[in-house]
């Protein structure tokens, strides 16, 4: 397993439709593994490969907290096959656009399809903060980012920090 660094806002990448997986071998397991490597250590609760620069459709996600036991879940070619009717509101955050904070409204529950990392197909049922975070993370690999469910003036300003912070960087 290896760390790799995570794509921040504004990189294009954050925007592209990620690719899916056509074999689950020891390559994918291999970067689902660094994947969760790197989730724990940034530290966060889901991540997409894209965020690490990968265009596949794969999710790693452990809501475990601290001192509790780790429970990942692996998700390869996930998609949401039903959504509830009833919403819920959480306060979302993400690894690729640090320190920023807003609520946002999902559906409260749904049902994912999607390949384990044996390439086995699966059904899960999701509530509660699983049923955010897939959401979240699914979005991701569609290219879209949880700023885009926010008004379009939080979003603009936030969008505006992070390209002035990169320009900073840049000039030194």
């Amino acid at each position: 397993m290896a760390k790799r660094p995570i794509i921040k806002l504004p990189d294009p990448v954050l925007k592209t439709v990620s690719e899916p997986v056509e074999t689950v071998d020891d390559d994918i397991r291999a970067l689902l593994d660094d994947m969760l490597e790197t989730m724990y250590d940034a530290p966060g609760i889901g991540l997409a490969a894209i965020q690490i620069g990968e265009r596949k459709r794969l999710v790693t996600i452990d809501l475990s907290r601290d001192e509790t036991p780790k429970h990942p879940h692996f998700f390869i070619n996930p998609e949401i096959v039903w959504t509830s009717d009833e919403m819920a509101t959480y306060e979302e955050g993400c690894l690729s656009i640090p320190e920023v904070f807003e609520e946002v409204e999902r559906p409260a529950e749904c049902r994912v399809r999607f390949l384990d990392r044996d390439g086995a197909e699966c059904e899960l049922h999701c509530d509660g903060l699983l049923a955010t975070c897939i959401q979240h993370e699914i979005d991701h690999l569609n290219g879209v980012l949880f700023i885009d469910h926010i008004s379009r003036l939080k979003r603009e300003r936030v969008v505006k920090k992070f390209t002035k912070a990169k320009k900073l960087e840049a000039t030194g």
